[in-house]
């Protein structure tokens, strides 16, 4: 698949790197690069960005959404593992940005848009919740 140049995420991906697929054929380059968002209202938002643009989940070959939703799974068990949020969201909708990405939710019961999504509006102030400073390389270790 090729780069979009008018694709902002073809173009860059927003937020910390975390890693690309590991891949068994350096040739055949990673699926997905994921990214953690540094996010004030959502702490540990992190993507999953499929490399090469495609709109949605369906253009790609078979072979290919299975390793892009084995990259969400594991970004999802790092996540679990790295924050322990009492659930986790995965979302992938592409309204605004049409280029095929997935987003990996911690949640907290507590968090201001619980138990809505966390583009509905907010319920309560957010608490006093920071991220370990290490977060970013501790998510990647998991990954």
């Amino acid at each position: 698949m090729s780069a979009d140049p008018a694709c902002p995420l073809c173009r860059a991906l927003p937020g910390e790197p975390l890693g690309d697929e590991p891949t068994a054929d350096p040739a055949q380059g990673p699926a997905w690069s994921a990214v953690l968002v540094r996010d004030g209202e959502v702490p540990g938002l992190c993507r999953i960005v499929v490399r090469g643009h495609a709109r949605e989940m369906t253009d790609l070959p078979p072979a290919l959404r299975r390793r892009v939703l084995a990259g969400v799974l594991a970004l999802e068990a790092a996540v679990r593992e790295v924050l322990a949020p009492d659930k986790v969201n995965l979302a992938s909708l592409g309204n605004v940005v049409p280029h095929v990405h997935w987003h990996v939710v911690p949640r907290w019961a507590d968090d201001p848009f619980f138990p809505g999504a966390i583009w509905s509006p907010a319920r309560r102030e957010p608490p006093a919740r920071a991220l370990p400073p290490d977060v970013g390389p501790r998510l990647a270790a998991a990954l």
